[in-house]
């Protein structure tokens, strides 16, 4: 990758994570966008044992069904990617109470 390809790529990035000036939305193509202010302004809604008790329910709905048609292969997947996904969760989750704390 190119210096100028970089810089171009770093530049998209920081205008796109500047704080937006505060303005009325001029068209229906208008969204709220992801910026450092919006997510000090948003509380966040759901708690940490709610969600991890949805990605449990989600995984454990699918492994019955594994389990009832006797699919070794698909509970052995599915093991794996509720445990991998419970860690990714748990660090976002972490993050942010990080930035909850700020």
């Amino acid at each position: 990758m190119s210096d100028a390809s970089r810089r171009y790529i770093i530049d998209s990035a920081r205008r796109l994570l500047s704080p937006d000036p505060v303005r009325e939305p001029d068209s229906a193509e208008d969204f709220p966008r992801l910026t450092p202010s919006a997510i000090e302004k948003t509380r966040m809604s759901r708690a940490r044992d709610r969600i991890m008790e949805n990605l449990e329910t989600m995984y454990r709905e699918a492994f019955e069904r594994a389990k009832a048609t006797g699919d070794e292969h698909q509970m052995a997947t599915l093991d794996f990617a509720y445990r991998r996904e419970q860690l990714y969760l748990e660090i976002l989750l972490d993050i942010r109470e990080a930035s909850e704390r700020r």
